[in-house]
């Protein structure tokens, strides 16, 4: 029986939610920069939306490792467009043990260090109001678990958003910090007043549906009541092949570099094990 030649090189593997919209724009940008910085190495996709997988037929996370092991392969670095380590992280490494016969090495998220976090927040500093302009709101996606390890990050983070920021407050979409409450508290401060502006800023990798109806869309949006408070509200945009989006973490290049960064930590540990 003739055995089937083994792979020297790691798999990469970018495990990424997907997108059923305009976020491809943002996957395009993360696969030119794969295939500049490690285009001597073979490249897999896993979506880990089952929703985006059913409508466009796209492989997820254990199919993408059965393929890659079928294919010789021994070893496989997974790198997540995630944000935060929170469960949909955990997730993706209890999926990695259903195969030993792959080593595999899941890399560190963008914000999976302090010091990450705030090389991340000096990154989205460049898009700040300056204090005698505005105020400016950090949007995260947020999680509805209460146990869940990624509520440490949001609440640590926002702690150190405020702390180097004076015009700075940090919300959440779903769960804390909890945007009802940011809101409650930028009118009983009636900060209104000193501030005629706000800028809303996603920390978010796509910029999508969250961006274009939760934050900035026509009813009950987080502008809708930001401007009922007297606010002008703004969201940074950004031209990409003709085409303007809301501006995600994917369209700063810095955070791309961040990304490659981890997966050259991830290939330098799969040469040790």
């Amino acid at each position: 029986m003739r055995l089937p030649q083994l792979k020297e090189k790691p798999a990469i593997i970018i495990a990424t939610f997907g997108s059923s919209n305009r976020g491809g724009a943002a996957l395009e940008i993360f696969r030119d920069k794969l295939q500049e910085v490690f285009g001597d190495y073979e490249h897999f996709w896993a979506y880990t939306s089952e929703i985006i997988r059913k409508k466009k037929g796209l492989p997820s996370l254990q199919e993408i490792l059965a393929k890659v092991e079928a294919n010789g392969y021994r070893k496989a670095i997974i790198q997540p467009l995630h944000i935060f380590p929170g469960t949909e992280y955990q997730q993706l490494i209890e999926t990695s043990y259903y195969f030993p016969g792959l080593r595999t090495i899941v890399s560190e998220t963008l914000c999976h260090r302090w010091h990450f976090v705030r090389q991340i927040l000096d990154v989205v500093a460049g898009e700040f109001l300056p204090p005698d302009k505005g105020l400016n709101l950090l949007a995260l996606h947020g999680t509805p678990l209460v146990a869940d390890p990624v509520n440490s990050a949001y609440l640590g983070l926002e702690r150190t958003a405020i702390d180097l920021y004076p015009n700075v407050l940090v919300a959440s979409i779903d769960g804390v910090p909890d945007h009802e409450s940011v809101f409650n508290r930028i009118d009983t401060l009636q900060l209104n007043r000193k501030y005629p502006r706000i800028k809303i800023i996603p920390v978010m990798y796509f910029a999508g549906l969250h961006v274009k109806k939760d934050l900035m869309g026509e009813t009950g949006s987080w502008r809708e009541t930001l401007e009922n408070q007297g606010f002008t509200v703004e969201c940074p945009e950004v031209s990409y092949r003709d085409e303007r989006y809301f501006k995600g973490l994917a369209f700063y290049p810095e955070c791309i570099d961040f990304f490659a960064e981890r997966i050259s930590r991830s290939l330098t540990l799969a040469a040790y094990y």
